[in-house]
């Protein structure tokens, strides 16, 4: 079955809201089990925000994290050579 989108859309945006207090960067697997759907089903609906500019990937190299867009400590530092 697939998943709606703007359903989806929302789960996460209010997830990643509510969660926002304590972290601002979250690995997929939180984002795929916000949404309680396989990873393949979940890589599709992120991958849609992101090209959207709801969310943003972020990554160390090593590690890679979404978040929302503007959100966390580095939203700022990654604007100042604009």
């Amino acid at each position: 079955m697939a998943l709606d989108y703007e359903e989806s859309k929302q789960k996460i945006i209010e997830g990643l809201q509510k969660k926002s207090k304590s972290k601002s960067k979250f690995y997929f697997s939180d984002l795929a089990k916000i949404l309680d759907a396989k990873p393949r089903e979940a890589k599709k609906i992120v991958t849609q925000m992101i090209n959207e500019g709801i969310l943003e990937f972020w990554s160390s190299g090593s590690t890679s994290m979404y978040g929302l867009k503007g959100t966390g400590k580095q939203a700022g530092a990654e604007h100042e050579n604009e």
